[in-house]
């Protein structure tokens, strides 16, 4: 009975020893994937830009509903035009059936006219374990120093259908309006939703 209230107090040390591995605050995990193309892309060769990641998977209905609305292509192009880098990444494991072939992934990216300044494939999941991304689509900003400023849900609206777009709290848009006009953002961290990694 007297032992309780120390297993609780060991399971929460236990947790604050174990933060998020790209937490707001904390460095952007680098890596290099092989774009659609087969060149490698590495996110240090983008310091001192912002950059966002956006986790994707062209089978997941809420991945659907962002790129069917055009809201995902419609945040690409506007803060690609910003010099904002865009990198679109598909970590569904090459031995999962859900994954597609850098081919099979640029043909469907072509085919939504989206404009990341590259589709990476991530086809170990290597990636997204170093972020620990959940879902698709799972979105993080990270500053110029290479710091993540954001982390969570595309928007307040989970759920599948694409007239939710209108209207929905834009967290991206909000930390990138807000990060590239030098304040701190209002809301670094959210649950990010969709469906789950496909690791």
């Amino acid at each position: 009975m007297h032992f309780k209230p120390l297993i609780l107090a060991g399971c929460v040390a236990l947790g604050m020893a174990l933060p998020a591995a790209a937490a707001p605050g904390a460095a952007a995990p680098d890596f290099a994937i092989a774009d659609t193309s087969g060149k490698p892309v590495k996110l240090s060769d983008y310091r001192g830009k912002f950059v966002v990641l956006e986790w994707t998977n062209p089978e997941c209905p809420f991945v659907r509903k962002h790129y069917g609305s055009q809201n995902m292509q419609g945040l690409q192009k506007e803060w690609g035009a910003k010099d904002v880098v865009w990198l679109t990444i598909n970590s569904t494991n090459a031995s999962h059936r859900e994954y597609k072939t850098p081919e099979e992934m640029a043909s469907w990216m072509r085919a939504q006219d989206a404009a990341p300044k590259a589709t990476l494939i991530d086809g170990t999941s290597a990636t997204a374990r170093a972020y620990a991304a959940k879902n698709t689509p799972h979105m993080f900003v990270i500053d110029p120093t290479g710091k993540v400023i954001y982390d969570g849900a595309i928007d307040d609206k989970r759920s599948t259908n694409p007239a939710d777009v209108k209207g929905a709290n834009n967290y991206v848009r909000a930390a990138l309006t807000e990060a590239t006009a030098g304040k701190p953002v209002s809301v670094a961290s959210t649950t990010p939703y969709g469906c789950t990694m496909k690791y």
